[in-house]
């Protein structure tokens, strides 16, 4: 985990956002708090129609994008003795697991949970996916011709494309995510050698992917790692960019699901749950795949186009729960990587 000055940044910067969403409801209804990694272009618009549904005050705090999902992570944990927080809502499925790890999270089987599909939420209610983001490759067309268009994540290490390629910061969000994902699948020597291989190619290590999708679209590297919401804003706006979901022939597309969960000793439990219920239901799924082109996981959710539901993507198989261990073994070493 982060060390104190950082998790103390987090939490100074977290408290700007704090009030980002307090008219999520109306002034004299019950309030839920909800802490969220999932970006605030796309969650505050949902905190607001789910206010609205169920005639409740909806305050979040949002995470900041480079420190995306530790913030707001080391925030909760921080609160542990003294809850603040009802609901986490996380951009992605691991960091919940490290609450888990602390016991700081109280099981929730909503009656809604039951239209996910089983792969992404837990029996017992102590967390439940929806709408996913995969990480892609956004490719700039102006850079690279269709005949040599990357298909997979080793391209980002092909001499080919030395110091034309970028990726997040490994330390944050989606991308220790995925790093975790690679050292689960392929173990801990490959993993490093990869990571080495990015060094010695010049990869671009930007502060967010939303900066990669920058990158790309600007034309200063042929080609980024990202994920869809951030790959589906680049093509909306005009960009000459292609979408490429890698490894398609081989272990597939990492998937992560946003996740859910009801904090324990939460001061407005209740409310907590009637959050959790409308977070899950399909109109938010349909809601984010059209703006923001995240891929719902359950079936008869209709996609704009360009965006893929889940059945149409080979997954890379993964252990959500592994990938949070295998994070914090390895952050050691990734910190090392990026020279901290």
């Amino acid at each position: 985990m982060s060390r104190p000055p950082q998790a103390l940044w987090a939490l100074l910067t977290l408290l700007v956002g704090a009030a980002g969403c307090g008219d999520c409801g109306g002034p004299t209804e019950p309030e839920v708090v909800v802490y969220t990694s999932v970006d605030q272009v796309f969650s505050q618009p949902v905190f607001r129609a789910c206010g609205q549904e169920t005639h409740q005050r909806v305050r979040a705090v949002f995470d900041t994008e480079e420190t995306k999902s530790t913030g707001v992570l080391n925030r909760l944990i921080a609160e542990a003795d003294a809850p603040q927080a009802d609901v986490f809502w996380s951009g992605d499925p691991v960091r919940p697991f490290v609450l888990m790890e602390r016991n700081l999270v109280e099981p929730y089987v909503s009656p809604v949970a039951s239209e996910i599909p089983r792969a992404f939420r837990a029996q017992d209610g102590s967390w439940t996916g929806l709408a996913a983001r995969a990480r892609v490759l956004l490719v700039n067309t102006g850079h690279v011709d269709p005949d040599v268009m990357p298909t997979s994540i080793r391209d980002l290490a092909a001499p080919r494309w030395r110091a034309q390629t970028a990726i997040a910061n490994p330390l944050f969000g989606t991308t220790t995510a995925h790093v975790a994902a690679l050292f689960s699948a392929w173990g801990d020597d490959e993993g490093r050698a990869f990571m080495d291989s990015l060094k010695q190619n010049e990869v671009r290590v930007a502060s967010s992917n939303g900066e990669v999708a920058r990158l790309v679209v600007s034309g200063e590297v042929a080609f980024g790692l990202v994920d869809t919401d951030d790959a589906f804003e680049a093509r909306e706006s005009g960009a000459h960019v292609a979408i490429v979901y890698p490894d398609q022939d081989g272990m597939g597309t990492l998937v992560m699901p946003t996740s859910v969960v009801l904090m324990r000793g939460a001061p407005h439990a209740e409310a907590g749950r009637r959050l959790i219920d409308c977070l899950l239901g399909a109109d938010v799924e349909r809601r984010l795949a059209e703006e923001g082109g995240h891929i719902p996981l359950r079936s008869g959710v209709a996609t704009p186009e360009g965006v893929r539901s889940a059945d149409e993507i080979r997954a890379m198989p993964v252990d959500y729960s592994q990938l949070a261990l295998t994070m914090n073994r390895i952050e050691p070493w990734l910190r090392q990587w990026v020279g901290l």
